[in-house]
């Protein structure tokens, strides 16, 4: 199953949701599902692509050509789509998603 799941690039300061997204990840890696999300390395959204590549997960990032041009995207991902802008980017979340999670 493919899973979307939309979150901040921002790290937060909420330990509780830091453990939670470490763990949802986690679960998507090890149970079989692809996660799909916004593509960044940083803060929530790096964490939880990480966690789902650790666990022996697939992990595809949709992420903006703008943000691509200043380098924000997970290196390590299954598979990077590049879109022209955030609505293309956010269609093709949900075009690729067969649950969501925001």
């Amino acid at each position: 199953m493919n899973i979307t799941v939309y979150l901040g690039a921002n790290a937060g300061n909420d330990p509780a949701l830091t453990a939670a997204v470490r763990e949802l990840g986690s679960w998507i890696g090890a149970n079989g599902h692809h996660l799909v999300y916004g593509g960044s390395r940083s803060g929530l959204m790096g964490l939880l692509a990480q966690s789902a590549l650790d666990a022996g997960g697939t992990v595809t990032g949709v992420e903006p050509q703008f943000f691509v041009q200043q380098e924000l995207q997970h290196d390590g991902l299954t598979e990077l789509i590049v879109t022209k802008d955030m609505t293309e980017r956010k269609t093709k979340m949900i075009e690729l998603g067969d649950a969501f999670i925001a």
